[in-house]
């Protein structure tokens, strides 16, 4: 075993959820070419590498690039950071010289570094200020709760954050305006659903769920690195995508089904469609994966977490832009 692999596990900042499963669905061989679509902090790259992958690693957030730079190092020559958005991932690479690769992973969502930051403002478990940009600029979450519509700001929360009392959050943050801290934030979240202080399930956390994924495009983001990966994967490569919210997860399921021509069998709710008119981009996918009871009790984030997975065949890809048979090696 190599250095690196004898570390791979050891980074103390982050335990990267369905670990082992997402090597497995990947099936990765010595040398292939495989990217890691949200370094964050660089937990399946880590594992990747292992594996005896050449990985390119993407992320949005300008602190994670840079403090992936000692992996790069400790990597010798096997790991490439970029830094850009996953949607964007076959754009990203070709300006690299890659068109094709083996396998691509996605952990949809905020990264555990973000949110142990409290300057970040993700989180309200220690106050900041009320920012949320995983690519630190653009709109910050203050700038869009200080200025949107009641309306705008409830119909987030609902279908974002599955908030069933959106409205009334609603009304209580634009009568407490203007915000500027996460503490804020949360204690007119709990006052306006009577949440008494120590009870479990703060239900801030919906809200800031919700107001998150808004102010970053996630679910538009998702959608295009789906599409992404569909033009840059190679006949047989893999991709495996961990989502944390009941939308990503149905957009992924929804992506697969359909690119697998599963929604033209129907079933005993809904007629059967018609075959479709392109040939499927991939393999029918593998069953979901969730989480154990020993991972859910090392670590809480994983409670939530679904493990997606399917194989590419060869067909063209649905979505716009060129694919290629061949990979350019990384």
């Amino acid at each position: 075993m190599t250095d690196l692999a004898s570390n791979v596990f050891r980074d103390p900042r982050h335990d990267p959820v369905l670990r082992d499963e997402i090597v497995a669905a990947l099936a990765i061989a010595p040398g292939e070419c495989h990217v890691d679509a949200t370094f964050g902090a660089g937990g399946y790259t880590r594992a990747l590498l292992a594996a005896g992958a050449q990985v390119v690693a993407c992320d949005r957030d300008p602190d994670a690039i840079a403090e992936g730079q000692a992996l790069v190092a400790e990597a010798a020559g096997r790991l490439t950071l970029v830094h850009g958005r996953f949607g964007e991932i076959d754009r990203l690479l070709a300006e690299r010289g890659i068109d094709a690769v083996d396998g691509i992973v996605f952990d949809i969502g905020v990264s555990s570094m973000q949110l142990d930051r409290a300057e970040r403002g993700f989180s309200f478990q220690n106050d900041g200020p009320l920012n949320m940009t995983m690519a630190q600029d653009g709109e910050t979450a203050a700038d869009w709760l200080n200025s949107a519509d009641e309306g705008a700001i409830a119909d987030v929360l609902f279908h974002y954050g599955d908030e069933r009392q959106s409205r009334r959050v609603a009304r209580a943050i634009v009568a407490a305006r203007p915000l500027t801290r996460t503490g804020e934030l949360a204690t007119v979240i709990r006052k306006a659903l009577r949440h008494p202080p120590g009870a479990p399930k703060d239900p801030a956390t919906r809200s800031f769920q919700a107001i998150r994924i808004h102010i970053n495009g996630e679910l538009d983001e998702l959608k295009a690195g789906l599409d992404a990966a569909e033009r840059l994967l190679r006949p047989g490569g893999r991709l495996a995508v961990v989502s944390f919210h009941s939308t990503e997860d149905r957009i992924v399921k929804n992506f697969l089904r359909e690119r697998s021509g599963g929604d033209a069998a129907g079933s005993r709710h809904r007629p059967a469609l018609a075959p479709p008119a392109r040939a499927a981009t991939f393999l029918p996918p593998a069953r979901r994966v969730r989480p154990g009871k020993d991972e859910e009790a090392r670590n809480p984030r994983a409670r939530s977490a679904t493990l997606r997975s399917a194989v590419r065949t060869d067909a063209a890809a649905w979505s716009a832009g060129s694919t290629t048979q061949e990979a350019i090696s990384c």
